[in-house]
């Protein structure tokens, strides 16, 4: 049952390895705590402990190492429920519930969405909760960016990226990856005239100079500054001379440039 005029969960974003995320959201009436994906191990028990909290899910978004790889140390002494993708089983750690889009379940009383977003990987999930405006999207859009096609077309990323498109432009983005500086660098080849890319890109100089955090970010800053969001955009498509070309077509040639930038 949905929880009534209760706080939304609290969102902790924990630096992993050299540039990687890992979040923990809490609900404090319940107790329940979810850990989204595991990449180091030390990092998350530290703030388990700090914080006096008690794993109750980790929801993992796709296969990679560093997403997954910390599982079984984090598991050992905190035991919880695995939920990942039912496409991405046979190479995911051991599920105890395995997700399709569409699919929902709760932390804290709080319903959580599953969305297909393939592309960086086929079978990459991400979790929108939308009582705590907050969506998990790992390495699919990122700060800025979005993740290589390791696996998927562009059409299948251009597909999962209008889908979160839709979303409401106050929920919180929490991405897979510490990369944002490079890839507002990257922006202003596409959009140099951005006046809202310009000043966030200032404001990223200004956070990385201080060793702080640029993850996670509010998916209308991605609406209005992000290239891979705005491949559908007549004044992007007029940038880079592709004005009578389709959307996922002037997606693929952002993406392209990207990966040779």
């Amino acid at each position: 049952m949905k929880k009534q005029n209760a706080m939304p969960l609290e969102i902790v974003t924990i630096p992993c390895l050299s540039d990687n995320y890992a979040f923990l959201a809490h609900d404090a009436a319940s107790g329940e705590t979810a850990l989204v994906d595991a990449p180091e191990a030390a990092p998350v028990l530290a703030v388990l402990k700090d914080r006096g909290w008690t794993l109750s899910h980790v929801l993992l978004t796709h296969h990679h190492w560093d997403h997954v790889d910390a599982l079984s140390e984090i598991l050992a002494a905190q035991p919880a429920k695995v939920i990942g993708a039912a496409a991405d089983a046979h190479r995911l750690p051991d599920l105890d519930l395995a997700v399709s889009e569409g699919d929902t379940f709760t932390i804290g009383g709080e319903e959580v969405q599953v969305l297909d977003v393939s592309g960086h990987t086929v079978g990459h999930i991400a979790f929108h909760i939308p009582a705590s405006k907050v969506v998990f999207t790992a390495d699919s859009l990122m700060a800025l960016g979005c993740g290589r096609l390791f696996e998927g077309t562009p059409e299948q990323m251009w597909a999962s990226l209008s889908k979160l498109i839709t979303l409401p432009g106050d929920t919180l983005v929490c991405s897979g990856h510490e990369y944002t500086q490079s890839n507002a660098r990257f922006a202003l080849t596409i959009e140099p005239g951005n006046a809202a890319l310009q000043a966030r890109a200032a404001d990223i100089g200004t956070a990385r100079e201080k060793g702080e955090a640029t993850v996670p970010s509010m998916l209308q800053l991605e609406k209005d500054t992000n290239p891979f969001l705005r491949a559908g955009k007549a004044s992007v498509k007029q940038a880079i001379g592709m004005e009578d070309l389709a959307d996922a077509a002037v997606f693929a040639e952002i993406r392209k440039r990207k990966d040779n930038f």
